[in-house]
């Protein structure tokens, strides 16, 4: 058979001899959604059905795609109330597969990533489970006993916001295709603001409801994609949530995904309001947050955006990756809005 590209001959003899049970020969099948790391469902003879998932083609943050930490990660959740795919093996030799990959079990539920699906698969009270089940995961994500789960030292405790400003904004500064005044302006707005941190907790940094697999009842059932998790304020995700959510009453967001105004979901405050119920935290300043979480998807996009012009999809037409430069305007714009609501 044709294999994928990301993937190389040498993937099948690793697996027979490092994954318990796998059984050549191996079909891939690439997942859809995201925009980064490249994860391939991997089905073998025995029927067995496995999750790899690997750092992208072409140009690489130096920063990102660590394969070995994300690994790591979800090892460590293993046996925690936060429920995620079981790590299986992880992949560091180049001869395999030039980049290290790992490999976890696959898990069985929805991506809900639109409308429709939510509609199809939920129905009305299954959305509004998703839209507490989310929020109550979350929580139980911020909640992690970190010297328990071996994470105590993934990252600094102190200083998170400012040096997420730091970082996300050096990467725009390396990936940079243009001028991005309104991009700069908020970044200046907001390190002045950053309001005082608590204890650090882990922080997935990209979390939102197509980055959870839930089943048919709207329980969240993995969480996925903890590429960017690290150790820092809590209330950065719950920020972000909000940007990433748009529910049945909401003004809309610059994050264009209409799939929480299905009936049956709950809107940003009644998120907001049962995240401050579960895990006990003031959000008073949750404002700031979600400003610095309109700039982060900013940047976010933007190196996106100078990804696949870069060539990261093969020989295409700029012009199809427009809608990521709108968002990324549309983003800063509505950082600004707050910022200004701030002063």
């Amino acid at each position: 058979m044709t294999l994928p590209l990301g993937i190389s001959e040498n993937v099948e003899g690793w697996l027979v001899a490092n994954i318990p049970g796998a059984t050549a020969p191996f079909s891939y099948t690439q997942i859809a959604g995201g925009h980064s790391n490249l994860t391939f469902k991997v089905d073998d003879a025995a029927g067995n059905a496995f999750v790899l998932r690997r750092p992208p083609l072409g140009h690489r943050l130096a920063s990102a795609h660590d394969m070995r930490r994300e690994h790591r990660i979800i090892a460590g959740l293993a046996h925690t109330d936060v429920p995620v795919a079981p790590a299986l093996g992880l992949c560091t030799e180049e001869a395999v597969n030039e980049l290290p990959f790992y490999v976890m079990k696959f898990v069985d539920g929805y991506v809900i990533r639109d409308k429709d699906t939510a509609s199809q698969v939920l129905g009305e009270s299954g959305c509004k489970r998703a839209s507490e089940s989310i929020v109550d995961t979350m929580a139980a994500i911020h909640a992690v006993n970190l010297k328990d789960a071996g994470l105590d030292d993934l990252g600094k405790h102190d200083g998170y916001i400012a040096r997420q400003l730091k970082r996300w904004h050096q990467n725009i500064m390396e990936q940079r295709t243009r001028d991005l005044p309104d991009v700069d302006y908020v970044y200046e707005e907001l390190m002045k603001r950053i309001p005082e941190q608590g204890a650090a907790t882990l922080v997935h940094g990209d979390y939102r409801l197509d980055n959870t697999m839930v089943d048919k009842d709207g329980n969240v059932i993995a969480v996925l994609d903890w590429e960017i998790c690290t150790l820092g304020d809590p209330m950065a995700d719950l920020g972000l949530l909000m940007v990433y959510w748009t529910g049945p009453n909401d003004d809309a967001s610059a994050w264009s995904n209409s799939v929480n105004t299905a009936p049956g979901f709950l809107n940003r405050s009644d998120l907001a309001r049962r995240y401050a119920e579960k895990s006990g935290r003031d959000i008073s300043q949750l404002d700031f947050y979600v400003a610095f979480a309109y700039w982060k998807l900013a940047c976010i996009i933007e190196g996106v955006y100078a990804r696949y012009i870069g060539g990261a999809l093969g020989d295409r037409d700029p012009a199809e990756f427009e809608h990521f430069k709108l968002q990324v305007d549309g983003a800063a714009q509505k950082a600004i809005s707050l910022l200004q609501q701030l002063k």
